[in-house]
């Protein structure tokens, strides 16, 4: 996205703390998610130090802890709800469905920053929720992708379709294993990418 915005040979000036998944996945309660927290503080002043003048969480989930570690972190940090409320409240869509991690379908802390934006959020449906929930955990976050797995999320996009909905917000990066993102019953604003659009915003403003 840089590239397509300045010249072929341009990379985005970036630090990268790739952090170790496996102490962050199984995450059950509140003793849990402060020890998450604490990883991600930690990460964000590891990136300061280094010089990072602002900061991306690349995992909606992991935006539970937003709070804290905004406040943990001297330099901005750019939070994917808000870029994706941005993007849906500006399309004309009335009506969106929110797929992604269980947290982030049915907890105040991503949908409310969504819906801040004048978004129309759907409720979601807890039969879909686990559904997903299992198929991100147990297949896609294990580097597994099966045609049933495609065939669910179909079928689940176009039942939200049936209920009412208009567009699509698909809230896991993980998905866009099993979810053509560009061919769908229904137009899709994939998270990641959105946040990657705002992101290359910010470093080229900053420029």
């Amino acid at each position: 996205m840089v590239q397509r915005r300045t010249t072929p040979r341009t990379t985005a000036p970036m630090l990268i703390d790739s952090l170790d998944f496996s102490e962050l996945h199984a995450l059950r309660d509140d003793g849990d998610w402060d020890s998450a927290a604490a990883h991600l503080i930690d990460s964000a002043k590891r990136l300061e130090d280094a010089g990072a003048e602002g900061l991306v969480i690349c995992a909606n989930s992991m935006h539970k802890d937003f709070a804290q570690i905004a406040d943990a972190a001297a330099i901005p940090i750019l939070h994917a709800a808000d870029c994706i409320g941005k993007r849906a409240s500006e399309s004309e869509n009335s009506r969106i469905a929110l797929i992604g991690r269980r947290n982030v379908m049915t907890e105040s802390f991503f949908r409310e920053r969504i819906v801040a934006h004048g978004v129309d959020l759907m409720a979601p449906v807890m039969s879909d929720v686990e559904e997903i929930d299992t198929i991100i955990y147990k297949e896609l976050m294990a580097g597994k992708v099966s045609r049933n797995a495609e065939r669910a999320l179909k079928t689940i996009i176009t039942q939200k379709e049936q209920a009412g909905a208009t567009a699509i917000i698909l809230a896991c990066t993980e998905l866009e294993l099993i979810v053509d993102i560009d061919a769908n019953v229904l137009p899709i604003f994939d998270s990641a990418r959105i946040h990657c659009e705002a992101a290359v915003e910010w470093i080229l403003e900053e420029q």
